[in-house]
């Protein structure tokens, strides 16, 4: 690994274990991707050759049994002393490239956050008199073996149907059922490593968007530059109101439903929802909604319309930086001008690493151009 760097491998069956010397010599590179929206992944690259009578009738490392699918691995990252958990996930994937040359056969596992496990089987199964944060709770805490704890914020609308009037049911994977609900309220599900490792946070609630800004990305600023490379992509037709109308589901009356304005942080000087001349209009046609459910998705509908307004890329040297840039909160970048700098939200981030070297690929954005703050966290 890269200088202060030091990554654990953690590979099993059931409960995984720090992977053999076989495995750790055999290792080239590991890459760990995170996105607000959608599952996490890992890859994790083997370098195969035949050094000896084991591996005469094939790969002895092919066949090492710890790296067969449906395995366990865990992966912690020590940067400065500070261990963090970067993946607890399911190998789903295998992949194999021989080469002619010398030393140039590859072996690559790939796999998904432990909430794979929960995609594998539709069920068809009745919650009578359970509202959607008790069934929640309930599907979270079957997967404990899998270190899973459930996390679960209660709805401002409490929907505990009585028997009689009718009686949810579930008809897909857990999984997917857990996001289904979760939509209703412009709610998210997912599941983070950590904090320890061999455990999983369970998230079923509003959007979190951590607002303590972290250490700052800087961009041509001599010995304090930490990013290596940056792309900016200002799209001035993403950002939309939303209106229209919906029959609530409890009281029959149709009712309007309305949103102009995002309820989050503003972090830019010129959002996008400003520029009328381009400012897109959504009808909401969504049926079968309460009206504070319609309000929120409607809501919804206008803070993910202004995510994509300005989306930056870019690539972070992680030594240089001393951190590891956090999913889901603010970061500020500075050194490319006061129409780019400023604070921005993280969407995705993608870990790499090989020996002697550790970066971070990353996505931040925010509803417009302008910086809103003078000072940035170094």
């Amino acid at each position: 690994m890269a200088l202060g760097v030091n990554l654990t491998l953690l590979i099993g069956a059931n409960v995984p274990k720090p992977a053999p010397r076989m495995l750790m010599e055999a290792f080239q590179k590991v890459e760990v991707t995170h996105n607000d929206e959608k599952t996490s992944g890992f890859q994790i690259n083997f370098q195969v050759g035949r050094s000896g009578k084991n591996d005469q009738k094939d790969y002895q490392l092919i066949n090492n049994p710890l790296i067969k699918p449906g395995n366990r691995v865990i992966l912690i990252v020590t940067l400065n002393a500070s261990a963090q958990v970067l993946m607890d996930g399911i190998i789903t994937h295998q992949q194999f490239s021989p080469s002619i040359e010398i030393g140039g056969s590859t072996f690559s596992i790939t796999g998904e956050d432990v909430s794979v496990m929960m995609d594998l089987e539709e069920k068809s199964v009745e919650h009578p008199a359970q509202d959607e944060a008790i069934i929640a709770n309930q599907i979270i805490s079957s997967y404990s073996k899998y270190g899973l704890v459930p996390k679960v914020i209660k709805p401002p609308l409490v929907d505990r149907p009585p028997i009689n009037e009718r009686i949810p049911v579930q008809q897909d994977t857990d999984l997917k059922y857990l996001q289904m609900l979760a939509q209703r309220f412009d709610y998210v599900f997912y599941v983070t490593p950590g904090p320890a490792s061999g455990t999983n946070t369970a998230y079923w609630g509003p959007p979190m968007r951590k607002t303590t800004p972290q250490k700052a990305l800087s961009v041509n600023m001599g010995t304090f530059t930490n990013v290596e490379s940056i792309n900016f992509q200002n799209n001035a037709l993403s950002a939309s109101t939303v209106a229209g109308r919906v029959q609530d589901r409890k009281s029959n009356k149709i009712q309007s439903v309305k949103a102009n304005n995002s309820d989050r942080t503003n972090l830019s000087q010129q959002p996008g929802l400003d520029n009328k001349k381009l400012l897109r209009k959504t009808q909401f046609r969504e049926t079968g909604r309460q009206i504070l459910q319609a309000g929120s998705k409607a809501q919804a509908m206008v803070d993910n319309s202004i995510d994509k307004v300005l989306e930056v890329t870019g690539e972070l040297n992680t030594i240089r930086y001393g951190d590891l840039l956090e999913l889901r909160g603010v970061v500020g970048l500075r050194g490319v001008g006061q129409t780019y700098d400023g604070l921005y939200y993280v969407k995705s981030v993608t870990h790499t690493l090989k020996k002697g070297e550790y970066k971070q690929s990353f996505t931040i954005t925010r509803e417009g151009l302008g910086t809103t703050v003078r000072v940035l966290k170094v």
